[in-house]
């Protein structure tokens, strides 16, 4: 299932403060810096020519280098700080297996000594606590203590002069002598992160309720008490009934019916470094003697990280009375999102006496500290009968989440739920656990668990293909989760299931059609090198448990569009989308945009941001309250904002063009002799923009000008904010406009009247200047729908040629092609953009990308790109390579969200292209040449 994750929101982040008497603030960084930015508007002039993208919004500001990173700036940049600042070090130790006694910096000497240490037991006496220590662990290892992983600080250090800092890190960069250790000895054993189980027993015929299934029954999620899993049994009271059907299914793999064959295989996927080329930084001025603490961060969950600093040092010596924290623009794969990192920032401008503070990791410190891919070991089992239809399926999971939890509970989950691929399977019982260990910390980084978990499947459907004798695109056809089967958990997939549109165009590929042909072709003509083609196809769930989301659009009188919006640009373009998704409704994209927008008092909603803890009876008493939703926002993840982004920007499109613009267009097509003119459209069903003009029928085309003009004088709306929210499906309410009932998918909305509004109407736009529209009704997904798991999904599949050479086990990319679906594509070259940036992606983590586990891996702090293989242009096949998007279903087919999906089938598809190249199967990742030469 695809679980939530716990990131705090704006409305949550300013109780929270508000409760420690803190006055908070998140702003985006533009607004600090608007000295040093040019001003949008400037920008934007070009961007759009005749209706048509000449590149992206943010695309000037990109190759100019006025988008600015957190990383770019230093305290003089920034307006009102003092121009000196100082820089901190953060002090990992490089083992776990002895008793840490303490620092000796004698290194240093006088001169190179820091201004400023901190350490476990300093922190400790000024009450300073890291944030929740169950996800992030603790500041700093205190003496006496084993590390409870690699890589974990002991101690920082704040120099006050740039010079002295930089020979200190270079005397102290690489010299373990610095660190005191006492005897050997490990971390104490510790209960695992998660485990979870999902079985579902379907009944006789796909279209009666299945005997058992998560969505109804439940997930069997044991107490966990000890190091190791213990699974309830059959006459457990509440996980009995699950607990019985996994012992059958497992029965039933273990001893199949006559002409059943079973194929169970291990796999291992490696940990992995996401490569973010922005490292973890931070800068940071706390005003002692006003209590201000000021921060510039690059982080995805920015509310989340601020409220964390604000809480940090509710029960310490120090006052904060004030947080003013500043997103910067990041790209981070999910490696910036809930990492500790931020909080040894804020730490830092605690004890830097009053100076702004640099604290910045250098690329080893980064491999060494920053969030990593968990390592996970997989037994997939799947059992198919004589007609090659799939029976049962089985896999049981087993990841290492490293030194603290943080998201290990979701992705261990998310990734087993998701291992069904593109297959509908009767039977199925996946099981997951992860353990902790003394690794660097694994967190939410790109796929989530679902690229660990997928590509195993799809490497055993192909060699049950090989092993079947059957071609093993038809096998994957044969087996599809075709429109309203259901999935693992139980639950029916959202709209038209496409994957079956994707294999047939796959299947008829030349490649895979002449597959046998060109590989004896290519061999005769390439000695001592072997050809293969991989084929793999896979569908990823987009977004979370419990999306919400904020648009307003406005009209002025001339006719301009300004658009307000909660999506923050952290590299994908959503700015850019989001301007271009009013289009259809309006007839041009927005004209004025103010994005990562904070404060909504357009919007007086509240809530206490539990959409996935309330029971049911709680939320039907509060949704009785117009002014209640059960989430404000959502944070900038999860390939979000392509589909639940983009509604809630169509739903404030629509509802203006259906009660601004649609009624302004029937007064000026009015018979002024008084009723209707003939052939009169009576439907806005009937209307659409041609040429940047409202047409309908036959009357006279209507430009945006003429319309926002008559909009005003007839004091119509002209301003719509609408509120989002969906639990697996879309929120919807009813509302009351002008005596007139209507239903929309929103949960929330206010409204703003043309200038020639009458006094009532003028006098109900009290919420900065929109009036709130109460709901009549509402209703909301209800809270069970939880446990379906992914409903949304994105398809994918990749077809790859390669040639490995038998004296070196080197594998050479020739080519490959991606197919995907992701509905109606508001940008097609940000798509692009981005499924040639995760096939590259996958093809690393196929090929190349590995960290070592233990003492020799990065948390000694001796990796770099030096030592980690990123793979380069010439090894991925730019010239040859292919993407093909699907058309969309219908004009309102919805876009999807595809960022994570792209990145998924490419590894399979290798993997399986090497073991048609060689005549071996690999179940450990990555194929590297050194593990193809020893099978050669």
């Amino acid at each position: 299932m695809n679980v939530p994750k716990s990131d705090l929101s704006r409305r949550s982040f300013l109780k929270a403060a508000a409760a420690l008497g803190v006055l908070a603030a998140v702003r985006p960084l533009e607004q600090a810096l608007a000295q040093m930015v040019e001003p949008a508007s400037a920008q934007d002039a070009a961007w759009m020519d005749g209706g048509r993208l000449r590149y992206r919004r943010d695309g000037m500001a990109k190759v100019t280098g006025q988008k600015l990173f957190a990383i770019d700036l230093r305290a003089r940049d920034m307006a009102g700080w003092p121009d000196k600042q100082s820089y901190a070090l953060l002090i990992m130790v490089p083992r776990a297996d002895r008793i840490y006694e303490g620092l000796d910096l004698s290194v240093l000497g006088k001169d190179f000594a820091p201004d400023v240490l901190v350490d476990a037991e300093r922190a400790e006496a000024d009450g300073v606590h890291m944030p929740e220590p169950g996800f992030y662990g603790s500041y700093f290892l205190p003496k006496g203590q084993v590390s409870p992983m690699l890589g974990q600080p002991v101690a920082m250090g704040i120099w006050h002069d740039y010079e002295r800092y930089r020979e200190a890190v270079r005397l102290l960069r690489f010299n373990d002598g610095i660190f005191q250790w006492g005897a050997a000895a490990t971390p104490p054993k510790r209960k695992p992160y998660v485990a979870a189980r999902y079985v579902r027993m379907g009944a006789e015929k796909h279209d009666e309720p299945d005997l058992y299934a998560p969505l109804y029954n439940g997930i069997v999620r044991p107490q966990l008490t000890g190091p190791e899993v213990q699974w309830p049994g059959a006459d457990d009271p509440k996980h009995g009934k699950a607990m019985q059907y996994s012992a059958q299914i497992q029965q039933l793999l273990k001893q199949p019916p006559e002409g059943t064959q079973v194929f169970s295989r291990d796999y291992h996927s490696q940990s992995m470094e996401p490569a973010a080329l922005e490292p973890e930084n931070g800068l940071a001025w706390y005003e002692e003697s006003k209590g201000v603490m000021h921060m510039v961060g690059a982080t995805q969950a920015p509310y989340a990280t601020a409220g964390h600093v604000v809480g940090m040092v509710k029960a310490s010596r120090f006052a904060l009375k004030e947080m003013d924290y500043l997103s910067a623009y990041t790209v981070g794969y999910g490696q910036k999102e809930h990492h500790s990192f931020p909080f040894y920032v804020g730490l830092a401008a605690l004890y830097a006496q009053g100076r702004p503070v640099r604290l910045a990791l250098d690329r080893w410190q980064h491999f060494q500290f920053a969030l990593k891919r968990h390592p996970f070991d997989l037994k997939t089992t799947i059992a198919v009968d004589a007609q090659g239809q799939f029976q049962a399926f089985s896999v049981d999971m087993r990841g290492d989440g490293g030194g603290t939890m943080n998201f290990s509970p979701s992705v261990g989950t998310l990734g087993v739920a998701s291992s069904q691929s593109v297959y509908y399977f009767p039977k199925s019982d996946l099981s997951v656990a992860v353990f902790p260990s003394s690794e660097i910390t694994a967190g939410s980084v790109r796929g989530y668990g679902t690229l660990q978990s997928m590509a195993p499947t799809e490497m055993l459907v192909d060699e049950i293909a090989e092993q079947i004798g059957m071609d093993a695109i038809a096998l994957r056809q044969k087996n599809m989760l075709r429109t309203g089967l259901r999935n693992t958990q139980g639950a029916v997939p959202a709209g038209q299931l496409r994957i079956g549109e994707i294999l047939a165009l796959a299947a008829k590929d030349p490649v895979w059609v002449n597959r046998a042909q060109r590989k004896a072709e290519y061999e005769a003509a390439h000695p001592g090198m072997r050809y293969g083609v991989g084929f793999a196809s896979v569908q990823k769930s987009f977004g979370t448990a419990g999306e919400a989301a904020l648009a307003l659009i406005e009209l002025s009188p001339e006719g301009k569009l300004k658009m307000k919006h909660i999506t923050a640009e952290i590299g994908t373009g959503t700015t850019t989308a989001q301007m271009l998704a009013a289009e259809p409704f309006l007839g041009r994209p927005v004209d004025e945009v103010e994005f990562a927008a904070q404060k909504w008092p357009e919007m007086p909603v509240h809530t206490q941001e539990q959409p996935n803890s309330t029971p049911q009876a709680d939320e039907d008493r509060q949704s009785q309250d117009p002014y209640w939703v059960p989430s404000f926002t959502s944070p900038q993840s999860a390939s979000n904002s392509a589909y639940y982004f983009t509604h809630t920007t169509r739903q404030a499109a629509k509802l203006l063009l259906a009660h601004g613009l649609w009624p302004a267009a029937l007064s000026i097509w009015g018979n002024p002799f008084g009723g209707p003119l003939q052939g009169m459209p009576v439907s806005l069903d009937e209307a659409e923009w041609k040429d940047g003009k409202l047409v309908a029928g036959a009357m006279e085309p209507l430009t945006l000008e003429r319309l926002a003009a008559r909009a005003h004088e007839l004091g119509l709306i002209t301003g719509v904010c609408v509120h989002t929210f969906n639990r697996r499906s879309w929120a919807s309410a009813e509302f009351e406009l002008g005596g007139k009932r209507f239903a929309a998918e929103i949960d929330a909305l206010s409204v703003r009247f043309g200038n020639g509004a009458d006094a009532a109407h003028k006098a109900a736009m009290d919420s900065a200047g929109y009036a709130f529209q109460p709901r009549v009704k509402v209703s909301y997904p209800p809270v069970h729908r939880l446990a379906a798991g992914a409903v949304y999904y994105a398809p994918c599949a990749t077809l790859v040629e390669l040639a490995v050479s038998t004296g070196t086990g080197k594998v050479s990319l020739l080519g490959h092609k991606t197919w995907l679906e992701c509905g109606s594509q508001i940008v097609p070259e940000l798509v692009s953009g981005q499924l040639q940036g995760g096939v590259a992606m996958g093809i690393g983590h196929a090929l190349y990308e590995e960290l070592p586990l233990g003492p020799s891996g990065p948390g000694n702090g001796s990796w770099n790109f030096n030592r980690y293989h990123l793979p380069r242009a010439s090894e991925l096949a730019v010239w040859t390579a292919e993407g093909h998007v699907l058309p969309p279903v219908s004009r309102t087919d919805p876009p999807k969200g595809m960022a994570e999906v792209v990145m998924i089938p490419v590894v399979a598809a290798c993997a399986n292209a090497v073991a048609h190249a060689t005549g071996k199967r690999f179940y450990q990742l990555p194929l590297s040449a050194e593990r193809i030469k020893k099978a050669l």
